[in-house]
């Protein structure tokens, strides 16, 4: 069964192929999902990642949870899923009223 990773305190400048290479060291890599931020297109520090294997997923997390990479101290650990926003996604307040 595959596991979803959060991988956090990323350099600006990570790529894919950086973190692919990263974590397959510990098991194989099914996909890996740079966040990146839609005005500037640069990373915006996080990723996820889903590992093929929970024993791969365990591993990458034990090994990789605060180890300085590219002068950065990683986090790494199972991604939880996503809470439902309260605002509509807007992020006005609710409703869709402004906060004006």
């Amino acid at each position: 069964m595959s596991t979803k990773l959060y991988v956090g305190n990323l350099s600006f400048d990570v790529t894919e192929t950086d973190l692919r290479d990263m974590l397959s060291k510990h098991g194989p890599v099914n996909e890996i999902n740079v966040i990146m931020d839609k005005v500037t297109g640069r990373a915006r520090g996080f990723a996820f990642a889903t590992m093929n294997t929970e024993e791969g997923a365990k591993a990458a997390i034990l090994a990789l949870n605060g180890k300085d990479w590219k002068g950065r101290a990683l986090t790494v650990n199972e991604a939880r899923p996503r809470e439902e926003r309260s605002d509509g996604g807007r992020g006005y307040g609710g409703e869709g009223r402004s906060n004006r």
